[in-house]
Parts: structure tokens; C-alpha cells; sequence
């Protein structure tokens, strides 16, 4: 019994998770999160991050300790004659050395790592922009595709009342066999009109997976969302998005931040024409054992000659650039290019900031206008439609111009959700840009 409501339980856990619809802000920051491009951009912000606390490391001393150990065997000489110097030498040193002066070289590298730091983070962000709206496109599109289905259902439901009731009137002879045959043809074109609108919606679903990046497919689905049927028109203006979105985006402030570590970089490349002053500090001392000793002669032990010899030193060490073949002098012109490329690249993004608000607020615009005639020719297809219907049922027009009358009306009604769509994407790109997040 144990087992078996376990199986139960693992059984209703999976049809749980087969049956979960993802919400548009579900989607978004999956993918914010899982995307391969996202995580490779991350690794190279904890590379900067590294450099930043590299470059703060060089603040503090360095401090290096060795120890040696030799051994000599031969003659040496001593006035007129010679004798055995077989020799054994211990040595112990320990130092340490500090910048003291180099014209702020280390805190101008730290400056110019800080705006690298920035630089790559905002590159993460600008990523994870580009995915989101990526993520919105496509969920919308599975959204219209949606809409159409439901459209091509009721069309299908109208044409089996049609002929179901073309199949009655032929059957008691009212009506001729070519009035049930042009039934059964619509009924069957809008049969396929349903099962491709069905197909495009599984299409759409496989699309937003492999944005996603999940590894499995055939189980996903989408929230259903009550996109209102009324829409108003967008009230801010593309001026105001635009000095918004000059304030915001991402891609913006990592070219700011280029500008600043550019310049910063100039500023480090200037000092290598400055002195640096080093102070340094150590501690040694040896041990020297002879194997060949004098009679008479007593050497220390090892530890008495460390202790006998122990030495001290501290130094200053200033070293002041002559000529180093202009090469400083280069860099810092290479520095000072690498800024205007910097101010040139800023430029760029902001054009193409300002290009895609103005098409996003263009799109709004003619979104709308295109919506608004969508909806009135909806009205009248559909009154053609009811004419149509009530003409036929009175025998005053054929069973073709149903057809057409039904046709045009479905068209109508996907004009309608494709227009709907189309301005509600365009309106939220455009209010993305003026930093309202995605949502529905």
C-alpha cells in the first residue's frame, strides 16, 4: 500500500509539473539567469573583479624570504704556499620592499579597473536586455498564435452549423447537392485553418523554448493572459522616452564608463615619465663551516655564528626615467586614441538608442492606427456576415456568399488580433526604453 500511494504521489508531482504555464516574467528571468551568454558575461565580470582586487593588492609591500646552501671543495692560497679550503655556507635572507612615490600610478590604476568593473557589469545587463525583449517577442507571437486558434475554433463551429443544416435542407431536397458540397468544402477548409493555426501555436511554443534554453519541449506552455480588447494610445512622448532611456540603458552607461577608464588609462601611461621611489628593509645572516680547520682554530655552531652575523638593512631606490626610445610618449598617444575610440563608440550607442526609440515609437503610432482600423473592419465584415446568414437562410443569396461573408469575417478577426499584438509589443518595447519593466 506504502509503494503504491508513493507511485500515486510521483505520478500526480509529474502531471504537476506537465501542467505548469509559464508566466512572461517566469520566462524572463529564466533566461536572465540560465542563458549561456549571461554566464560567459558573468565569468568576465569576476575576471575585472579579480584585476580590481589585483590592482589594490599593489598597495601593499612585498615581502620575499631565501635560504642557500653551498658547498666548496679545492685549494686556496695563503702567501707562498697553498691549503685545503673545502668550505660548507649557509645563508638566510628576508626582505621586503614598498612604492613609495610614482606620481599616484596605483590609484589610477585602481580608478581605471573600477570603471572596467562597471563597464563589464553593464555589459551583463545590456545581455540580459536583449534576451528579455527576445523572450517578450515571442511570447506574444505564442499568445496572437493562440488567439488565432480560439478565431479558426468558432469558424469551424459556424461552418459545421452550416452544414449540418445544408446536409438537412439537400437531404428533404430544398436545397440542391452542390449547396452541401460547397458546405462540406468549408467545413473542411476551415478544419484545416484550425489544425495549421494549431501547428503555428506549437511552433511559437518550440521557438520561446530554445530561446529558454530548456532541454525538454513538448510539455511547456504559456499563461493565458486576457489581453483587454480596447487599447489606448501611448501618452509619453518619444522625446521623453529618449532622455529616459539616454539615462538608462545599459548598453549607454558601459560606453560611459569605457570613456572613463580610457582616460583614466591616459593618466597612468603619463606617469611612467615621473621618478619612482622605492623603500626597501631586510634581515640576513650565514653560517660558514670550514672542513680543513687550523689546530687551535674553534669555529661557532650554527646557531651562534646566525646569531653572531645577524644583519640588518633599509634603503631607498629611486629610479628616474632618461630615455626609454619614446615609447612612454607612444603609449600615451595610443592611450589618448583609445579615448576618442571610447567617446566614438558612446556616440554609436547612443544613435542606435535613439533609432531603435524613434522605430519603437513610430511603430506605436502606426500599431494603433493600423488596431483601429482592424476593429472597425471587424465591425462590418461581421454585420456582412449576419446579413449574409439571415439572407440565405431566407433563400435570397447562396451558400457561396456565406462562405465569402464567413471568410472575410475571420480574416477581420485575425487582422484584429495580429494588429492588437503588434501594437502591444511595440508599445512595450517602447515603454521598456523609458524603464518601465516587461510585463503583462
Amino acid at each position: 500500500m506504502k509503494k503504491v500511494l508513493t507511485i500515486i504521489l510521483g505520478l500526480s508531482c509529474l502531471a504537476a509539473n506537465a501542467q505548469k504555464k509559464w508566466s512572461l516574467r517566469e520566462c524572463v528571468d529564466y533566461a536572465t539567469k540560465h542563458n549561456l551568454q549571461v554566464i560567459q558575461n558573468e565569468y568576465s565580470k569576476q575576471m575585472q573583479d579579480l584585476n580590481l582586487k589585483t590592482a589594490k593588492r599593489n598597495y601593499l609591500p612585498s615581502v620575499s624570504a631565501s635560504i642557500g646552501n653551498s658547498v666548496s671543495f679545492g685549494q686556496g692560497s695563503l702567501g707562498a704556499g697553498s691549503y685545503r679550503n673545502d668550505r660548507f655556507n649557509n645563508s638566510a635572507n628576508l626582505g621586503a620592499d614598498i612604492l613609495v612615490y610614482n606620481n599616484g600610478r596605483l590609484e589610477k590604476t585602481v580608478r581605471k579597473t573600477e570603471f572596467d568593473v562597471e563597464a563589464s557589469q553593464y555589459d551583463i545587463e545590456t545581455i540580459k536586455n536583449d534576451i528579455s525583449l527576445q523572450i517578450a517577442q515571442q511570447y506574444l507571437t505564442t499568445l496572437l498564435n493562440k488567439e488565432i486558434v480560439k478565431i479558426s475554433q468558432a469558424a469551424v463551429e459556424n461552418a459545421q452549423k452550416q452544414y449540418d443544416r445544408a446536409k438537412i435542407t439537400t437531404n428533404v431536397g430544398t436545397t440542391a447537392q452542390t449547396v452541401l458540397a460547397e458546405a462540406e468544402s468549408g467545413l473542411a477548409r476551415e478544419k484545416q485553418n484550425l489544425k495549421t493555426a494549431e501547428i503555428n501555436v506549437d511552433r511559437s511554443l518550440f521557438a520561446l523554448v530554445q530561446l529558454l534554453q530548456l532541454e525538454e519541449y513538448k510539455d511547456f506552455d504559456v499563461e493565458d493572459v486576457n489581453v483587454p480588447d480596447q487599447l489606448e494610445a501611448q501618452l509619453k512622448s518619444g522625446e521623453e522616452v529618449l532622455a529616459t532611456a539616454y539615462e538608462t540603458q545599459p548598453q549607454i552607461k558601459a560606453a560611459e564608463s569605457r570613456i572613463k577608464s580610457a582616460t583614466a588609462q591616459t593618466e597612468v601611461s603619463k606617469t611612467a615619465f615621473w621618478p619612482t621611489l622605492t623603500a626597501s628593509a631586510g634581515l640576513n645572516t650565514f653560517y660558514n663551516k670550514s672542513f680543513n680547520v687550523p689546530p687551535g682554530v674553534v669555529q661557532g655552531t650554527f646557531f651562534e655564528q646566525y646569531k653572531d652575523q645577524f644583519g640588518q638593512n633599509a634603503g631607498l631606490s629611486l629610479n628616474i626615467p632618461i630615455f626609454n626610445k619614446g615609447i612612454t610618449k607612444l603609449q600615451v598617444e595610443q592611450s589618448r586614441i583609445n579615448e576618442s575610440i571610447a567617446k566614438v563608440t558612446l556616440e554609436q550607442q547612443k544613435q542606435t538608442v535613439r533609432q531603435n526609440v524613434q522605430k519603437a515609437q513610430f511603430d506605436v503610432d502606426a500599431n494603433y492606427e493600423i488596431y483601429l482600423s482592424a476593429v472597425q473592419a471587424e465591425k462590418s465584415t461581421k454585420l456582412a456576415l449576419d446579413f449574409a446568414d439571415k439572407s440565405y437562410g431566407a433563400g435570397r443569396s447562396t451558400i457561396y456568399d456565406v462562405n465569402v461573408a464567413r471568410n472575410n469575417y475571420a480574416n477581420a478577426q485575425g487582422s484584429v488580433a495580429q494588429a492588437k499584438f503588434n501594437y502591444l509589443f511595440s508599445l512595450k518595447l517602447l515603454n521598456f526604453y523609458a524603464g518601465i519593466p516587461l510585463s503583462l
